[in-house]
């Protein structure tokens, strides 16, 4: 073997490489750098309206309004392993090109007269300064209170300070909080996500938040890279269950691969498969017993928190799937029991590759190699086999 040549994944340093380094390597080329400068600062990522449910568990229509903004202050000096909202970032936002973009989703759903929620992500925290100027923060808090729209909003632990929030809730008294915690697992938040904060973090974030009365949203993914199928069923469940009683609500995002990232590496590499539609809907029924401790549905007396599961891109083969001809059937199951909380949504549901998942969760319960064995779905299975 030349001696010249590294083995590194990145480049020919011989220098070991760092896991940002992968991250922030995809951001820096021709291509992403042209995307970049494509966008047009004065409008909107995109706008769309989806059905939703207040926190009394009334229905409602809920618009999501996502910003094109600098991005996320931790995606600057490293990122996450599978983030690849840097996409639809411009490093030139300004204030005015922010503000444009709001008047803009608000002329397209006439000033949200039809919805009762109003979600805003900006590629990051919305209350962080370095990424949002405060006066467009101030004008987004203020005008859905005036508004009377239920308002959430997403942030990173580091910004959620008493005073901060003092500071939010002098404009804006009652919002909820969304945040990326991913895993209650301080190594697979290290090693498997690289979030750049701890478990601590969002103990102490949650405890500022309730202290003004603020609603907690918590995010968790399942199946972060460098995870079997089998470990991602079982540290899904725990995460629930370990988060689920200092949540409002707990979103369990599916991975989903998007380009540039870490993971789209190993995806393309075939060291990475997004999970079964299968393991979520095993996760919802061991998981079932901790939100709704009495075997209570949504709006029950027993209910714990509301568990939401939605699977982005579910059914198609960067996001999770099964077979491909059962795939819209337990997707739509799965967004079934987001609003019901009922189980009885998987009734009825079944397909030959069940019995391939169950086979594939034995044996990495047998052999628990780190990467899975997980091989593709979709195809023939012999030009599958000869491909590997």
């Amino acid at each position: 073997m030349d001696k010249n040549i590294s083995l590194t994944l990145v480049g020919n340093n011989p220098k070991p490489a760092k896991i940002h380094h992968l991250v922030k390597a995809p951001a820096n080329t021709p291509w992403a750098r042209e995307k970049q400068q494509s966008w047009d600062a004065n409008k909107p990522a995109t706008v769309y309206v989806t059905p939703e449910t207040l926190p009394d568990g009334t229905p409602c229509s809920a618009v999501t309004v996502i910003l094109r903004t600098k991005g996320c202050h931790w995606w600057w000096s490293s990122g996450c392993t599978f983030c690849g909202y840097f996409n639809d970032t411009r490093d030139d936002v300004t204030n005015e090109n922010l503000h444009s973009q709001w008047e803009l989703a608000k002329q397209q759903h006439d000033n949200f007269a039809g919805q009762s929620m109003v979600k805003i992500y900006t590629s990051g925290s919305l209350l962080e300064d370095r990424e949002i100027p405060i006066q467009f923060q101030e004008t987004v808090l203020r005008e859905c209170h005036e508004l009377g729209k239920e308002l959430i909003v997403e942030s990173r632990c580091e910004q959620l300070t008493e005073e901060k929030l003092s500071w939010a809730t002098s404009i804006n008294p009652s919002f909820t909080v969304a945040i990326g915690l991913e895993a209650y697992d301080d190594e697979v938040l290290r090693f498997h996500v690289n979030k750049g904060f701890t478990t601590k973090s969002w103990d102490r974030a949650v405890v500022n938040l309730r202290k003004f009365n603020l609603r907690i949203k918590t995010y968790l993914m399942f199946k972060p890279p460098f995870m079997s199928e089998k470990d991602a069923l079982d540290h899904g469940v725990r995460w629930i269950k370990d988060v689920a009683g200092r949540s409002d609500e707990i979103s369990v995002n599916p991975m989903n691969i998007q380009r540039g990232t870490v993971i789209d590496r190993l995806h393309r590499h075939n060291e990475y498969r997004p999970p079964w539609l299968w393991s979520l809907v095993e996760m919802i029924k061991q998981a079932h017993p901790h939100i709704y401790p009495d075997g209570g549905v949504n709006g029950s007396p027993d209910q714990v928190c509301r568990l939401i599961v939605h699977p982005t891109a579910g059914g198609k083969i960067r996001g999770a799937h099964n077979c491909g001809s059962c795939d819209k059937f337990v997707v739509a199951a799965i967004e079934r029991y987001a609003v019901s909380g009922d189980l009885r949504e998987f009734d009825g549901l079944s397909c030959e590759c069940e019995s391939v998942w169950r086979e594939e969760l034995a044996l990495e319960s047998a052999l628990p190699l780190p990467l899975g064995i997980s091989q593709p779905r979709r195809g023939n299975r012999i030009e599958n086999l000869r491909s590997l």
